[in-house]
């Protein structure tokens, strides 16, 4: 696995410890669904219905892949060698890239704007300047948006153990003033 990946998912092990209790449980993706949702307030029902199952598929995952001893608790160790695996959570990531993507863009034009993408990101608890970083990075129009397509890429691409210099390495970087 490469440097930045590992950093990639130390950052994504501490944004889905969303009630930050140092594991990943059922509640976490509970905390993370609902601030996702209320950022997400102009998408229709079935966008957040989407999203909602993705969180969902992406706990459930989780504990089918990992919660060994039954818990009911994912740690950093256990985290760690599962989330980059493409084979066992591929699925899952494509799943979730998918329903994010489509829930910054609720007029369903194919684009982002800027706002609600901050919005989104922020309600995950990534860091506001590395938000717009990534959001730069991602080369907006004219209009400052970007494409859904464009995102859902990043997204997958940000959970690849071989690949390093992408857009998402900037959610990994120190905050961006």
């Amino acid at each position: 696995m490469r440097n930045e990946a590992a950093q990639r998912v130390e950052l994504v092990f501490s944004l889905f410890d969303a009630n930050g209790n140092g594991v990943i449980d059922s509640d976490d993706f509970d905390l993370m669904t609902d601030r996702v949702l209320r950022a997400a307030s102009a998408s229709d029902d079935g966008a957040k219905a989407a999203i909602r199952a993705a969180f969902r598929r992406y706990w459930t995952t989780l504990a089918d892949e990992l919660d060994a001893d039954g818990d009911g608790v994912i740690t950093l160790e256990e985290f760690r060698p599962f989330v980059l695996d493409p084979v066992r959570f591929g699925p899952t990531v494509t799943e979730f890239a998918q329903a994010l993507s489509a829930l910054g863009d609720p007029d369903g034009d194919g684009l982002i704007e800027r706002p609600l993408f901050v919005s989104l990101m922020r309600a995950i608890g990534f860091e506001e300047g590395n938000i717009h970083a990534l959001f730069d990075a991602f080369g907006p129009d004219a209009d400052d948006r970007v494409t859904v397509a464009v995102w859902a890429a990043g997204i997958e691409d940000y959970y690849a153990p071989d690949l390093a210099g992408i857009p998402g390495d900037r959610l990994v970087a120190a905050p961006v003033a």
